[in-house]
C-alpha cells in the first residue's frame, strides 16, 4: 500500500500530525498509520498503549471531531490506525484549515478559505449580504422586471418594491444580498469592483482595434454587452415577401444566451472581469469560474442537470424569460448556430474559468481540423478564403510540397465538397470555395 489522498504512513506520533487529520476532515476523510515506514511497512511501536490511551481525547479536543483509533496487526506487528470521517461542517486546527491535495497537506488561506467555508456550509456568493440599502436599488430596473416577469412569478402592481425584493431574498434585515444589488442596483460598482464586462474588438490577439468596460446592474450589463457586440458585426437583410429578415454574422440570441450564462455563472469572489473578444472569424467568450462539479464540457452540448453558482441571480433571470428551462442554454446556442449553417460553439474550460467560441463560418481553422484536414489543406483552404482563388502552383509553393502532393490533396478537398474546381482544365485551373 502506498500513501495517497486518503492514507498516510508515521512512524512514530506527533502533535503536529493533527494537521494532516484536519485536512483529511475537510477533504473526504481517511487514514493516518503510526509504526510504519513511509512505504507502509510495519516497524511497531513502544508506546502503543500510552497512544491508544490518548490519543482519542487529543485529536477530540484539538479538532472536535470523533476519530476512530485502535490497534491493529500488520505480519505480526502491532500498528495504531487512526480513522477520521469526513465533516460537514469546516474543521481548524489552532485556528487554521488545512485540505488533502494528493498525498500533501495544504493550509487553505485567503480567497481560497472563503470559497472552501461558503461551500461546506452550502452558502453561495450571491446569498450573503452586502453593505447597500434599499436606497441603493435602480427603481426603473425593478418596473422592467416586474413587468418581464409577470407571466412566471405572481407580482401584484400594488406590491412595493421592498417587498418585491423580500420575497425573492434579495433584501433582508433592510440589507441587499450580493444578488440584490448586482441585479437591481444603481451603483453597483460602489460596492463591488469585480463586475465589469470588457468587450474588445481584435485584429489579432495583440492588436486592439476597440475596447469597452461594461458596468451596471445585470439587467443593463445584459442589453449594453449585446448592443457593444453588434457594433463589429456585419448583417445582411433577406427579403421573404414582404417581410424582411436580418441576418447577422452570429445568430444574436446565441450571442445573448452567452453573455447571460457568463453574468450567471461567473465566480464573483474572482477579481478578473469577464472577457469578449471579438475576431474576424470568431468571438471568444470567457467568464472566472469553472464548471461546477458533477457537469463537465462534453454534457453542455444536450440538455443537462443545472447548478448554478449564483442561485439568486440565476432564479431571477428564470422569472424575467431571460433564461428558460435550466441546463438547456448551452444546447440551445449549438441549435442557434447549426440552424444558420455555422459550426456548433466551443466549450472550454480555460485557465481559472470557462469558454464560449463562436466561428463565424465552417471554414475555419478549429473546424477544418474537426473535419480530418491535414495541415497542408487548412493552409490552403485560409488562403482561399482570404484571396478568392488558388491554383496548383500556388498550393506547392505554400506548403513545400510536390506537384503529385497537390494534387492529391486539392482533389480530396473537391471530394470532401469543401473546394470546387473553375478554370479551363490543366494549367488554367484554379479552385475556390464549393458554394
Amino acid at each position: 500500500m502506498k500513501e495517497y489522498q486518503r492514507v498516510e504512513f508515521k512512524e512514530s506520533w506527533r502533535d503536529d500530525y493533527l494537521k494532516t487529520l484536519c485536512a483529511f476532515a475537510n477533504t473526504d476523510g481517511g487514514v493516518m498509520y503510526i509504526g510504519r515506514s513511509d512505504k507502509g511497512e510495519p516497524i511497531g511501536l513502544k508506546n502503543t498503549d500510552y497512544l491508544l490511551e490518548t490519543l482519542p481525547n487529543k485529536i477530540r479536543h484539538s479538532l472536535n471531531i470523533l476519530p476512530s483509533v485502535k490497534s491493529e496487526y500488520i505480519k505480526g506487528i502491532e500498528v495504531i490506525k487512526i480513522e477520521i470521517p469526513f465533516s460537514e461542517v469546516p474543521i481548524s486546527y489552532k485556528g487554521k484549515f488545512y485540505i488533502r491535495s494528493g498525498s500533501t497537506t495544504q493550509e487553505v488561506s485567503g480567497m481560497e478559505l472563503v470559497k472552501f467555508v461558503m461551500k461546506r456550509q452550502k452558502l453561495s456568493w450571491d446569498t450573503l449580504l452586502s453593505d447597500a440599502g434599499l436606497d441603493e436599488i435602480d427603481e426603473e430596473t425593478v418596473l422592467k422586471f416586474k413587468n418581464m416577469a409577470k407571466d412566471r412569478l405572481a407580482i401584484s402592481e400594488e406590491d412595493s418594491i421592498e417587498k418585491i425584493l423580500e420575497n425573492l431574498e434579495l433584501l433582508k434585515e433592510g440589507k441587499l444580498t450580493n444578488a440584490g444589488l448586482l441585479l437591481f442596483g444603481n451603483n453597483t460598482n460602489k460596492y463591488l469592483l469585480n463586475t465589469i464586462t470588457r468587450v474588445g474588438r481584435f485584429k489579432t490577439q495583440t492588436e486592439i482595434i476597440d475596447t469597452v468596460e461594461i458596468k451596471g446592474n445585470l439587467f443593463n450589463q445584459v442589453d449594453k454587452v449585446v448592443e457593444a457586440i453588434k457594433k463589429h458585426l456585419n448583417v445582411i437583410f433577406e427579403i421573404r415577401g414582404v417581410e424582411r429578415k436580418d441576418i447577422w454574422d452570429y445568430p444574436l440570441p446565441a450571442i445573448r444566451e452567452a453573455c447571460i450564462n457568463a453574468l450567471i455563472h461567473r465566480d464573483y469572489m474572482d477579481p478578473a472581469e469577464i472577457q469578449i473578444k471579438i475576431y474576424d472569424d470568431h468571438i471568444w467568450f470567457w467568464n472566472p469560474g469553472r464548471l461546477p462539479e458533477g457537469i463537465t464540457v462534453d454534457m453542455l452540448k444536450d440538455e443537462h442537470f443545472s447548478k448554478p453558482r449564483n442561485r439568486l441571480i440565476a432564479m431571477v433571470f428564470y422569472y424575467a424569460g431571460l433564461i428558460e428551462k435550466w441546463g438547456t442554454g448551452t444546447k440551445r446556442m449549438v441549435e442557434l448556430c447549426k440552424e444558420q449553417g455555422l459550426p456548433e460553439p466551443d466549450f472550454k474550460e480555460f485557465g481559472n474559468g470557462f469558454s464560449v467560441i463562436f466561428y463565424k463560418d465552417i471554414y475555419n481553422e478549429e473546424n477544418l481540423r474537426k473535419m480530418g484536414l491535414n495541415e497542408r489543406q487548412i493552409k490552403a483552404v485560409l488562403y482561399v478564403k482570404e484571396r478568392s482563388k488558388i491554383t496548383n502552383k500556388e498550393y506547392q509553393k505554400i506548403n513545400s510540397c510536390s506537384r503529385n502532393t497537390a494534387t492529391n490533396d486539392l482533389r480530396e478537398l473537391v471530394d470532401k465538397g469543401i473546394l470546387q474546381q473553375s478554370g479551363k482544365k490543366g494549367a488554367g485551373a484554379y479552385y475556390v470555395i464549393a458554394q
